[in-house]
């Protein structure tokens, strides 16, 4: 099976919304979630360390990814696992995006959650139209971002989703099945997870886009240790 960048987006379409407003029976709304974690902590960077430890700890249990996909319905057919691990890790970013205080309804934050699961730099397009970026990038300043600025951001989310997993522009699916070290049973690769968790972390909790900085594009700095021991079970 064969896709196409606009077929990309729609899939980034559909499982965004399904990670905003949750799976009936599965998953909760991400804004039940997030103010669970929000209230039994005392602290956002505690609720956001918890709730992705919790995630990722769940996502490596046997039969859950696999389990999760026959429950995704979406518009391009694509195999479950793929669908789940793609549902798990923008899911886990827009929950952080929520608990940062950013608006997970508006284009902006939207475009920006998935600029942040492809790891593409937002740098150079911010710039050009005009908007000042440094490291920190506020819910006010992210708000002004317009429109033709996002669908710059998408384009680029979308090639790079076709660089990474296709050739010449046309994505083979099933390339997008994780084939390195760290794979999990169902197709869930622990350390990708874990570089999106951190990348997210930075972003929306701490409001360090420079990550998303073509001159800072190194994600090695880990802020989130995956702990099982402490973690309480949520959703």
């Amino acid at each position: 099976m064969e896709m196409k960048q606009n077929q990309i987006m729609e899939l980034l379409d559909s499982l965004y919304e399904k990670s905003i407003n949750g799976i009936p029976k599965v998953s909760l709304p991400i804004d039940a979630l997030a103010n669970d974690y929000i209230s039994k902590n005392d602290s956002t960077e505690k609720a956001a360390k918890q709730f992705v430890n919790y995630q990722i700890a769940k996502c490596t249990t046997s039969g859950f990814i696999t389990g999760l996909g026959g429950l995704i319905t979406l518009p391009v057919a694509i195999p479950a696992n793929v669908s789940s691990v793609m549902y798990v890790q923008m899911r886990m970013i827009a929950c952080l995006a929520y608990m940062g205080g950013y608006d997970t309804n508006s284009d902006q934050v939207q475009t920006l959650v998935y600029a942040c699961l492809a790891g593409i730099s937002i740098d150079q397009i911010v710039k050009q139209a005009g908007i000042k970026f440094g490291t920190k990038f506020t819910t006010a300043m992210i708000k002004k971002i317009p429109g033709t600025v996002l669908t710059k951001i998408n384009q680029k989310v979308g090639f790079r989703f076709l660089t990474k997993f296709g050739e010449k522009g046309i994505i083979n699916i099933a390339k997008l099945v994780p084939v390195v070290g760290g794979v999990i049973g169902g197709g869930f690769d622990l350390a990708e997870t874990k570089t999106i968790a951190n990348r997210a972390y930075k972003m929306f909790i701490k409001e360090d886009f420079s990550i998303l900085n073509d001159k800072n594009t190194n994600d090695a700095e880990e802020i989130i240790d995956v702990d099982t021991d402490t973690i309480e079970p949520t959703e």
